[in-house]
């Protein structure tokens, strides 16, 4: 820790979250190794007790200086910040202000950034609160291994240097292999359009896609919920959201046409960003497959509404629609040669008392799409035996029992139901609790991750838009951090500190599976083991240590083995 008579800097490790009322209880972090093509952060923690400083700059020389981002640790609100059941270790259960949104820091002599408003701010020294600074090295950074020292300055505006801290990081001589976990978050579009007051399917708008589809590949994300028809999720019951419909449908005196232009640029844009699955939205409504989803057609030069909430699921109107729809679909799909990118969807959380909906619904599509994979997210066990889910994305906390009978290809997922002991990335959890995901996912071989709110800046039921600055609990219905990962930013999003952290989980998959190819997954299991005790999705860490061992046990292994 470095004090002057003023300013108070310590190093501190990512998985710290710096309260603005509470001095940080961790040791000093100031030297950590790295692998050559991750991402690596830390964060410098700071306490200022002078006035507030407006203009203050952060100055380093490094040779690292090119592949090194700046954030400031900005503080959103929380009115519901977790269940009163929660269990496991949280940091804090009352309402109030928690650090999350990650603001750049464009310019390391003046630092700035704007938020979606278009205000500019400066970055300031606030009187008697603890802050950090978020430090990120990027993982294209083409240095060599070797050690590098990252000298850190706090300098005002007149030029004298309040503070100063050097971090030192050791590049190591390996690569991280490509990840392998198929990882989705579900890009919802519409609150996109909302937010930014563009026309869906305008110049604009295609620009903030692409801008939100290449934020979400640096971040882990593979996989695209595409919007065939306007996602049924989270809708009220007689509601709607804003029309996003990715394929144009016509009513001819022959009977239904399908136009795939916009669905074609798209995949032009998923492919030019870097995401290689396509996740087709849901083809029946959430809870059940009781009704269709919106879909709009246009019947001598007129669009209108054929079908959603008035359209019994097993309607014969519905099912030759869908028939026709999914033949010219899988034609799409054989033509452009994209049968190992597509996923369907039927219904979103079905369980046992919508048996017969879901069955009647999957048989539907499973008969139009050859063998292509139908994956839905549930967490009962005995409707998976029913053979209707080929693809069970299980829920982390009901996952047991799909382990116990070695279900193959097995994903997971997490959402506001999973507060019991398990991982998640609410606000008010630890973020070893958030990281800790990706050891587990990587000890019991899973294979993909879904998360249903990348950027769900609606209420709940998507009764209206919320601004996710202000409101960070769809309006009290969720657990703050379980809605949305990102904020808006001018045009792209502003990260977010449990992203960087999700990311960092993600890393220690694929470090995992490098050491494994050196000792073997056994060894690298017990190696896990040693450091965190028995590995199971509902035993997470209360600290960063054990994570933060574990990785540098590994980074000697690979050195040494």
């Amino acid at each position: 820790m470095k004090t002057n008579h003023r300013l108070t800097l310590l190093p501190v490790s990512s998985l710290e979250k710096i309260f603005p009322d509470a001095a940080p209880s961790c040791d000093s972090l100031t030297s950590s190794t790295m692998l050559l093509n991750e991402r690596f952060s830390f964060q410098i923690a700071y306490y200022w007790n002078g006035s507030n400083m407006d203009h203050v700059s952060i100055q380093f020389d490094s040779p690292l200086n090119q592949w090194i981002e700046f954030f400031s640790v900005g503080l959103v609100p929380s009115e519901y910040p977790c269940h009163p059941d929660t269990e496991g270790f949280l940091l804090r259960r009352n309402p109030g202000l928690y650090p999350d949104p990650l603001y750049p820091i464009a310019d390391s002599a003046i630092p700035s950034f704007q938020t979606s408003y278009g205000d500019s701010f400066s970055f300031s020294l606030i009187s008697c609160q603890w802050r950090s600074i978020w430090i990120s090295i990027t993982a294209d950074c083409p240095l060599p291994a070797g050690t590098y020292d990252i000298p850190i300055s706090f300098v005002a505006s007149d030029g004298s240097v309040l503070g100063k801290v050097n971090f030192q990081l050791n590049r190591l001589p390996f690569t991280l292999p490509e990840q392998t976990l198929i990882h989705t978050e579900w890009f919802h579009t519409d609150c996109i359009a909302n937010w930014y007051n563009v026309e869906v399917f305008s110049p604009h708008y295609w620009e903030l896609i692409e801008s939100y589809m290449a934020f979400a590949v640096k971040y882990g994300i593979n996989m695209i919920l595409t919007p065939l028809f306007t996602p049924p999720l989270d809708t009220e019951v007689g509601g709607e959201r804003k029309t996003v419909q990715l394929v144009k449908v016509m009513i001819t005196e022959l009977g239904y046409s399908f136009d795939f232009h916009l669905l074609d640029h798209w995949i032009s844009i998923c492919d030019k960003t870097g995401i290689k699955y396509l996740e087709f939205s849901h083809l029946f409504t959430q809870w059940g497959a009781g009704h269709a989803p919106k879909i709009m057609a246009e019947k001598d030069g007129t669009l209108t509404q054929i079908f959603g909430w008035d359209t019994d699921a097993s309607s014969s109107e519905y099912k030759n629609f869908l028939q026709a729809f999914l033949k010219e679909l899988l034609s799409y799909i054989h033509k452009n040669h994209l049968e190992t990118r597509c996923y369907f969807h039927v219904s979103d959380e079905p369980s046992k008392e919508h048996l017969a909906s879901y069955q009647s619904a999957r048989n539907l599509i499973a008969s139009c799409i050859e063998n292509l994979p139908i994956m839905d997210a549930l967490s009962d066990y005995a409707f998976y035996e029913t053979g209707l889910v080929n693809m069970p994305i299980c829920s982390n906390n009901h996952i047991q029992s799909f382990l116990e009978h070695s279900v193959p290809g097995l994903w997971t997922y997490y959402c506001t139901s999973q507060h019991q002991k398990v991982s998640n990335r609410f606000f008010s959890m630890p973020s070893s609790r958030t990281r800790i995901i990706g050891a587990q996912m990587y000890y019991y071989d899973i294979v993909g991750f879904l998360h249903w709110g990348f950027n769900f800046w609606n209420s709940q039921y998507s009764r209206y838009a919320i601004n996710p600055y202000c409101i960070t609990d769809a309006k009290g219905s969720f657990p703050s951090g379980d809605p949305f990962l990102v904020y808006p930013g001018t045009n792209a999003p502003i990260s977010s500190l449990r992203a960087e952290v999700f990311l960092e989980g993600l890393q220690d998959m694929r470090l995992f599976a490098l050491l494994e190819k050196k000792i073997g997954k056994n060894a690298v299991k017990q190696l896990m083991e040693s450091h965190l005790g028995p590995v199971s999705f509902d035993k997470c860490p209360d600290s960063p240590d054990s994570i933060l061992a574990l990785r540098h046990a590994c980074h000697e292994k690979l050195l040494h083995a």
